[in-house]
């Protein structure tokens, strides 16, 4: 039971930060008017999908991400050209769907070839009807069937590519931002249920260490260290004692509500100077603001120091074993899950921070090379060639997920090997 409840844990962590990377993505797109065809989570076959307004919401095999599909980027159109023969349905003269095959099956409509016809501007399509050449105006929101297969049409105006540079942009950055929001609400839950620190102060003593030979004991609040007041600061405490090996560090302590001092000389325990203690800290319960500061600086922090791991993986400075796909991901996930609800929390935000980082990275197709191909759309006034442009994503997207295959491989025999 323990275990089912970590995987419910793992996969609706991985649902949210999905499914709001994509929902950003999903609103400034509608807000901007594009169609948006499908909102997607995972990739892969369809295990479950409905359809609700213009746009097909579907869960998908692999759960390695999800994707919008917008019109003007996707594929799967139904092309319709002249000299094809085409059966028409029409509410009030206009063409709402246009059949391009069982035209025996197709009772009240009006059958014939394809003269001219217009699915994006003009939005007309001219039959040879018996001979007769007849034009019919086309509903904005006309549908086009062929193989039992339906696809809306999309105007100009609906497509990805008419809207303003801005416009695109936004519809592109928003889904990393939802990431990078989430982390904060997190990080601020994280806050709030674990307190603000109050001290730093000595937990169980390892007997015959530093500590218990100093005289120290369990409880012990510490307020300086080597003359620097250490407060609500455990690093800085521990920077300390990590600096000192084999030399003195003068502590002054806090017992019972009196001040004493203490001298203390580290050596290494388990490879590292330490004084054979552990350190603990009271907490209270945060103010607002200082729920809010705390859950900035976290945000900041963990930013940073994934921004140092993605440099270090793009200029090589890392082995295999440096790398976690899928598969790692997982295995921490549920590591972190038995932990408890608090240390998944901060996880989660972790790797929302990943997530939204991640993204914006200038990799070709990631959100961060679709932004420099719009900076460069908006410094050269004119798109560059959207073949090229989908070449280069496509050769991304490609290597991305050689990378992927190689990663989760190497996580697969970590495994094994235990």
């Amino acid at each position: 039971m323990h275990s089912l409840q970590i995987g419910i844990q793992i996969i609706l962590m991985f649902f949210v930060l999905v499914t709001l990377h994509e929902w950003g993505h999903y609103y400034f797109a509608k807000r901007a008017g594009i169609l948006v065809r499908e909102f997607a989570i995972g990739f892969g076959p369809k295990l479950f999908s409905y359809k609700r307004g213009e746009t097909k919401y579907t869960l998908r095999l692999l759960p390695l991400g999800g994707f919008v599909r917008m019109a003007g980027e996707d594929p799967e159109t139904i092309q319709i050209v002249p000299g094809q023969s085409v059966a028409l349905q029409l509410n009030q003269d206009q063409v709402t769907h246009l059949f391009t095959d069982r035209f025996d099956q197709r009772s009240d409509t009006v059958q014939g070839v394809v003269e001219e016809i217009d699915l994006e501007k003009d939005l007309f399509v001219k039959l040879d009807v018996d001979g007769e050449s007849v034009r019919f105006p086309i509903h904005p929101q006309a549908v086009t069937v062929s193989q039992g297969r339906e696809n809306q049409i999309a105007p100009w105006n609906r497509q990805f590519g008419s809207k303003s540079v801005g416009q695109r942009a936004l519809a592109i950055f928003a889904g990393p931002v939802m990431n990078f929001i989430l982390a904060f609400v997190l990080f601020l839950i994280f806050v709030i249920s674990t307190g603000v620190p109050t001290n730093v102060k000595l937990g169980e003593l390892v007997p015959g260490k530093p500590a218990d030979q100093a005289g120290l004991k369990p409880g012990d609040i510490i307020k300086e260290a080597n003359n620097q007041p250490i407060g609500d600061d455990m690093e800085k405490l521990r920077t300390i004692i990590a600096g000192s090996l084999n030399q003195p560090v003068q502590l002054i302590i806090q017992r019972n509500k009196e001040q004493l001092q203490k001298t203390v000389t580290p050596e290494v325990i388990e490879g590292t100077p330490r004084i054979g203690t552990n350190l603990t800290q009271d907490t209270r319960a945060p103010s607002v603001g200082e729920a809010v500061t705390g859950a900035w600086d976290h945000t900041v922090n963990i930013s940073k120091q994934l921004l140092i791991g993605f440099k270090r993986l793009v200029f090589g400075q890392f082995a295999m074993d440096d790398l976690g796909g899928p598969v790692r991901i997982v295995e921490v996930s549920g590591q972190v899950a038995s932990a408890g609800v608090t240390p998944m929390l901060y996880w989660s935000a972790i790797l929302s921070l990943n997530l939204g980082i991640f993204n914006l990275l200038p990799i070709p197709a990631l959100d961060g090379s679709r932004l420099v191909f719009l900076g460069v759309e908006a410094l050269r006034g004119r798109p560059v060639d959207p073949n090229r442009e989908s070449l280069v994503h496509f050769i991304g997207f490609a290597m991305l997920m050689l990378l992927m295959i190689a990663v989760t491989y190497n996580d697969i025999l970590r495994l094994i090997k235990g």
